[in-house]
């Protein structure tokens, strides 16, 4: 059975904050592990590092701001961030980019926030877990000012067209993709790119417990998305991609492992 790295979850401030074990052992019995627990702003990324530190090999996390909490950033953010990202569980920056789809935070104030974000990452050379949602032209300007500075830069949870792909590879961003692409409703134009998507650029991720893969059967009595789904989700994406199952998931594991810096804490996996 392949081995699977689940590059976002959001275990603290969603959902699945009252089985957290459940859902770690129910993963693994898969061979989904680890997983990536994300932290939206500094006092859930405290949360997720403390989290991770109860589950050594089997979580690690992020730590940064999103958009949506992009007006929680204030004088003394950047050193706390700092302090959290000397940790060796935290293996990205993030999550943070730019959301105008929903707009919880001014749009100045989202740019302002990610830009800072992404210096930190330059200076800490640290890898950025990245979030865009209908700002398409912004986010690639401002990645672009910084992308030469970056060890790694991931946007997670890719949804974009073909213009945005072809950005995002210019770039030389990973990819993470999600069971949007099993959504015959939402995704097709996803699943057409999802072929194009260069074999060391691509990762898969549940970003559960939301985005539940809807052609998954038997239908889950839960609409909450799981780690323990990435197998399912892996598949469907190898099938688009036209190669083997097991292959296509050992590459996202080792594209994931070598991402974040963690081919030696998983040798032989």
């Amino acid at each position: 059975m392949p081995a699977y790295f689940d590059i976002a979850v959001n275990l603290v401030g969603s959902a699945l904050e009252h089985e957290i074990d459940t859902v770690i052992e129910d993963a693994a019995k898969l061979r989904v592990s680890p997983l990536l627990v994300i932290g939206s702003d500094l006092a859930e990324s405290t949360k997720a590092l403390a989290l991770t530190q109860a589950h050594p090999h089997r979580l690690y996390c992020t730590a940064g701001v999103h958009p949506h909490q992009a007006s929680s950033w204030n004088d003394a953010s950047s050193a706390e961030l700092t302090q959290l990202c000397a940790a060796a569980q935290v293996v990205a920056l993030g999550e943070c980019g730019l959301d105008y789809n929903r707009d919880f935070s001014p749009r100045p104030v989202q740019r302002r926030v990610f830009a800072a974000q992404l210096e930190l990452a330059a200076k800490l050379k640290m890898p950025v877990f990245m979030h865009e949602r209908d700002a398409n032209r912004d986010f690639i300007a401002i990645v672009k000012e910084y992308r030469p500075h970056l060890p790694n830069a991931l946007l997670h949870c890719f949804t974009g067209d073909r213009a945005m792909l072809d950005a995002c590879l210019a770039l030389d961003l990973h990819l993470g993709i999600t069971g949007w692409v099993c959504d015959e409703r939402r995704g097709q134009e996803l699943a057409a790119l999802v072929p194009d998507i260069p074999d060391d650029r691509i990762m898969i991720e549940t970003d559960s417990p939301y985005l539940l893969p809807r052609n998954l059967r038997p239908k889950p009595k839960s609409s909450k998305n799981k780690p323990e789904y990435l197998p399912h989700i892996s598949e469907h994406i190898a099938g688009l991609r036209g190669q083997d199952p097991s292959q296509f998931a050992a590459l996202c594991y080792h594209n994931s492992l070598r991402f974040f810096g963690l081919e030696h804490d998983h040798v032989g996996t």
